[in-house]
């Protein structure tokens, strides 16, 4: 392909992820009342279902746009999520035509992958949030909890940003092995080093600093880096 068919392919799939993107956006909007019971549901289990050094926690919405504010940034991070296959299986598409056939055999294993290292990482991040709330909300105490919505919707969204794209790092060693850059013998002999690293992105990712959040985060991770040496050593050989 010559320059300007690169960039006529790039073009297209920018425009299929803007489109698939913007779709799941209007149909999150339309789902915000699920999606945002959803979401509060951590808070409300967080200590004693909703209570913290014995007050219940209470939301509060701080101004007479906040509602609809926060309708349009809960639909915009929820079509993100929805059309996250969509956008890996584009970008999948547009480099396949540079990789030898030995490697496009592993298209569908890499979204597949990239998509449940997501999940699983927004996942853990959900099942901490109560952990963290409640660590965090401690340092209030006698004061009651009085939380403002955006600002806990924001904190939500990027702890499970945060923990999804940090559970993507496995599938970035096992590509790069894929291609030579790395092999199993060095990642198996930076093992010390893969610890200290877990807890420098733990610490660094999530938004709450929150020592609970961070050891939830760095203990995964570590185990999907062993786990990554595995499929290096085993899977990438046949």
């Amino acid at each position: 392909m010559s320059v300007i068919e690169h960039l006529e392919e790039l073009r297209y799939r920018i425009f299929v992820c803007l489109g698939a993107y913007v779709v799941l956006a209007v149909v999150a909007y339309f789902l915000y009342r699920p999606i945002l019971n959803f979401m509060l549901h951590p808070l409300h289990h967080s200590g004693t279902i909703g209570r913290i050094n014995g007050s219940k926690i209470q939301v509060y919405v701080g101004g007479i746009a906040t509602g609809f504010i926060l309708r349009m940034k809960t639909s915009a991070f929820a079509g993100l999520i929805f059309a996250l296959p969509i956008i890996l299986y584009q970008l999948w598409r547009f480099v396949t035509p540079g990789l030898e056939p030995r490697e496009r055999k592993f298209a569908i294993p890499f979204v597949v992958s990239a998509v449940g290292l997501f999940v699983l990482g927004g996942y853990i991040a959900f099942l901490i949030l109560p952990l963290g709330i409640h660590w965090l909300l401690g340092f209030v105490a006698p004061a009651q909890p009085l939380i403002q919505l955006t600002e806990y919707m924001s904190f939500v969204f990027l702890l499970i940003l945060a923990f999804g794209i940090s559970f993507e790092f496995p599938l970035l060693l096992v590509s790069l092995a894929g291609v030579g850059i790395l092999s199993s013998r060095q990642l198996s002999k930076a093992r010390r080093a893969a610890i200290l690293i877990a807890f420098i992105i733990a610490a660094v990712a999530t938004p709450s600093q929150d020592p609970i959040s961070q050891i939830v985060m760095a203990v995964p991770l570590y185990i999907l880096y062993e786990l990554s040496i595995v499929v290096i050593r085993y899977g990438l050989k046949r």
